[in-house]
């Protein structure tokens, strides 16, 4: 019955093919439908990846990455409840009326560019604005981000505050990896067996998650999030703003 239904020239050229050569052709005829079938599946993971990736909320702007685990949920902003805290890791004079607190990945890029615009803001506004560092590694983004974020915690419990800046120092402008971790501990002075003991101790573990947290709590959906607090009066700073737009709004508060 097959036989009626297949196409006359068709038949004629298998036919008059050899063994071989027919084993070729249905040999080709299979891999070009797999090649086919493969690539249609390949197409349709890219597509479900990027309609995911899209669901997901990646980046909208070159400043802030979105740290929100599901889209769907309501977002918080209890920016009121920001604090500064006797234990905070503080840049600059204590008695400043105004404090900028960053919530900040030591592994994201655009956290390093607002780490050398907060270092302006330092030396500019002396005396009149201090700067807090709190954690808040996007573990998804950077997997070696929450183990740096302890590290920087154990330092500053060991070494006191200015090691603590000094390492912030030394990992935004040098990128260190967790492999050549010590190298960073070295050149900043720290003893290394103290620091790594701590870290595997996971001492400072659940700080960085609170930390975490608390950014998320106040609004912060990417880094760097910062907050600036001048009395009761509490202004966002959402993602790496330039040095100029950061001044204007601290030049309505300072005196």
């Amino acid at each position: 019955m097959e036989e009626h239904n297949q196409n006359p020239y068709e038949k004629k050229f298998i036919d008059n093919l050899s063994s071989r050569s027919a084993f070729k052709v249905g040999l080709f005829s299979g891999v070009g439908v797999m090649f086919a079938v493969g690539f249609f599946i390949m197409a349709g993971l890219f597509i479900n990846q990027a309609v995911q990736t899209k669901a997901a909320g990646k980046p909208s702007n070159n400043n802030v990455v979105n740290a929100a685990a599901d889209p769907s949920a309501e977002v918080a902003n209890n920016i009121a409840n920001v604090e500064v805290a006797k234990d905070d890791w503080m840049r600059g004079d204590k008695k400043a009326d105004v404090t900028i607190v960053t919530f900040s990945d030591i592994d994201c890029p655009y956290c390093q560019k607002f780490h050398e615009t907060m270092n302006q803001v330092m030396k500019n506004y002396d005396k009149k604005v201090n700067w807090v560092f709190r954690q808040f590694p996007l573990a998804q983004l950077h997997p070696e981000a929450t183990k740096k974020a302890e590290y920087a915690e154990c330092i500053g419990s060991i070494g006191g505050n200015d090691k603590f800046w000094a390492f912030l120092d030394y990992m935004f402008a040098n990128k260190t990896a967790l492999a050549d971790i010590n190298t960073a501990l070295n050149k900043i002075g720290v003893n290394a067996d103290k620091v790594n003991a701590c870290v595997t101790e996971g001492k400072f573990a659940q700080k960085v998650q609170d930390q975490t947290a608390q950014a998320v709590d106040a609004g912060g959906r990417g880094t760097p999030y910062s907050v600036i607090v001048a009395g009761d009066q509490r202004l966002p700073i959402n993602g790496a703003l330039p040095y100029e737009t950061v001044a204007k709004q601290l030049d309505a508060l300072v005196k």
